[in-house]
């Protein structure tokens, strides 16, 4: 879009300069006081940047249109098509559903370049019924014979429609169309049926990048990381999704060295990581617990966040939050908490349990507080990490004050609720009110919430309600070696060195094995796992 100054000087277009929602702002701004809001074409452009290039923009977008009196075709189209991609699909059918109400009167009816976008929320709602009628109103328009159309529809029905009518689609001239072979290759292999994609896959004409990630993802997904590395590795040129397939296949498989070598590879080709990729690997610091790792990480992302390859997202923080409490830094999880600009209910809940599960109670039920006082609306996942950090601290009336409150916010305990409760009245030596408890919750125990009560037997010295416990446990699995071990250690607690017998008897007459112990040590910059009692393991032959 070409604006004119007093110097006849050529302005940017409007995609070029606007960013950011802040910039989209501006810009709006600066052609209301300049008299260019009253352009159809520059609403045109202002509603195209908003619905579609600008991250974070769609709902500015849908207030811009709502504005305009009679928006014309390619207006419906961009709406739909930013709906189609948002956070919520169904927006982009309810627009279709008004434009062909209020739209049809005024000549705007939907072309071929609607219905691909309809087709792709209804991908994404996985809604075979919806997709069906839009299926019969482009036959009823004579769109279907349109290779974009005929494409979206075979794309649709392979992925949550009918295969057979997907099939009969990919045929005449969609077998000379690399876009329809795609398609198919990621319908089946999207609902699992990986050999009948890699067929399909092998027989392509020509490959595109797609094709190729679809496949490396079906295997990753399926856990046959030596299948993705080897079309990985086979790729002509590699993209962004590529490599953060192969991060996150190998997160998944819980092969973390692996999934930073691959990392370390895509730095070395020169491709920039995206947030997909530092969600994954900030994951498999979080799991594994190595802090180093994870600073490393979080000193890369603030990198590429200053030199603008990557946005600092709510979702990124969240991360950061959770990788430095599971790495046992409390104090790095916080700064990033309270640098955070934005914030959702997950960064809360995040930092809440971090606080509860290092012990800082108080912190963790103030940080609850605050929440509540900016009206942010807690979740089960909130009262869980209260009611740890109730439990870790002894503080029996609070929770059972936050476990009445959840009431208020209509939510539901569910088990892992009933089992905070459990371990809380547990620990306290309530121990009778702990088993009441558990008879009146309305739902059956299941081994982790008997396996706490149990332990909080063990720890006060109850053998009577231990036994029963045990008794539970043995009904529901009788190979967990620790339901033996913790009803032996209570017998060993109160003395009762008979018992200890007729447990480690009754373990082996069963053939239950105890699990052999393990600790964790890092040694140049390498994870090494002893088995401290496992006389099979390499580091043990020695020590005869």
């Amino acid at each position: 879009m070409i604006r004119k100054s007093g110097h006849k000087r050529h302005q940017p277009l409007l995609w070029q300069r606007c960013r950011s929602l802040r910039s989209l702002r501006q810009a709006h701004a600066r052609m209301v006081v300049a008299g260019f809001d009253s352009s159809p074409a520059a609403v045109r452009e202002l509603i195209y940047c908003a619905a579609v290039l600008v991250p974070g923009a769609l709902g500015y977008a849908h207030q811009l249109f709502d504005q305009i009196l009679h928006p014309d075709l390619f207006t419906w189209n961009t709406l739909i098509r930013g709906s189609a991609h948002g956070p919520c699909p169904s927006d982009a059918v309810s627009l279709f559903v008004h434009m062909e109400r209020h739209g049809n009167c005024r000549g705007v009816r939907p072309n071929k370049y609607t219905f691909p976008f309809l087709l792709k929320a209804c991908v994404r709602l996985w809604s075979l019924s919806l997709g069906s009628q839009l299926h019969g109103k482009i036959s009823k328009f004579g769109l279907d014979s349109d290779g974009f159309v005929r494409n979206a529809l075979i794309n649709f029905h392979a992925n949550c429609g009918n295969l057979v009518v997907a099939d009969t689609l990919f045929g005449g001239p969609a077998r000379v169309d690399v876009v329809a072979w795609s398609a198919m290759v990621a319908g089946y292999a999207r609902r699992g049926e990986l050999d009948v994609a890699r067929m399909l896959f092998d027989q392509m004409p020509s490959k595109d990048l797609i094709s190729w990630n679809v496949m490396i993802t079906g295997y990753t997904r399926r856990g046959e990381m030596d299948k993705a590395r080897e079309l990985f590795d086979l790729v002509p040129e590699k993209d962004v999704v590529s490599w953060n397939a192969m991060i996150a296949g190998y997160v998944e498989c819980r092969t973390y060295e692996k999934a930073m070598d691959i990392y370390e590879e895509m730095l070395q080709v020169g491709e920039w990581p995206d947030e997909v990729t530092m969600l994954s690997l900030l994951s498999a610091c979080a799991e594994i617990g190595v802090l180093d790792i994870g600073v490393r990480m979080h000193h890369s992302l603030l990198e590429m966040v200053h030199s603008r390859h990557v946005q600092f997202t709510v979702t990124l923080g969240n991360a950061l939050i959770d990788m430095y409490a599971k790495c046992g830094s409390i104090e790095k999880a916080l700064k990033v908490f309270r640098g955070m600009r934005e914030m959702d209910i997950s960064t809360w809940n995040s930092i809440i349990w971090g606080l509860a599960f290092h012990g800082h109670v108080e912190e963790s039920l103030h940080l609850f507080k605050e929440m509540m006082r900016q009206e942010v609306r807690p979740d089960e996942v909130t009262f869980v990490s209260v009611l740890v950090a109730c439990s870790h601290g002894g503080l029996v009336e609070d929770g059972r004050k936050c476990f009445s409150l959840m009431r208020e916010y209509a939510i539901k305990p569910n088990i892992k609720h009933f089992g905070c409760m459990v371990d809380m009245l547990g620990r306290a030596g309530l121990l009778d009110e702990a088993f009441e408890f558990m008879e009146g919750m309305g739902i059956q125990p299941n081994p982790i919430v008997w396996r706490t009560l149990l332990g909080a037997c063990r720890l006060h010295g109850n053998v009577q309600l231990a036994e029963h416990a045990n008794k539970q446990l043995l009904r529901m699995n009788r190979d967990d070696s620790g339901d033996y071990i913790l009803l032996s250690n209570t017998y060993a607690a109160m003395g009762k060195w008979d018992e200890v017998q007729k447990v480690r008897k009754l373990m082996d007459d069963r053939g239950v094995p105890k699990e052999a112990g393990r600790s964790l040590i890092e040694a140049d910059n390498q994870e090494l796992m002893h088995f401290l009692f496992d006389k099979r393991h390499p580091l043990n032959l020695y020590k005869r």
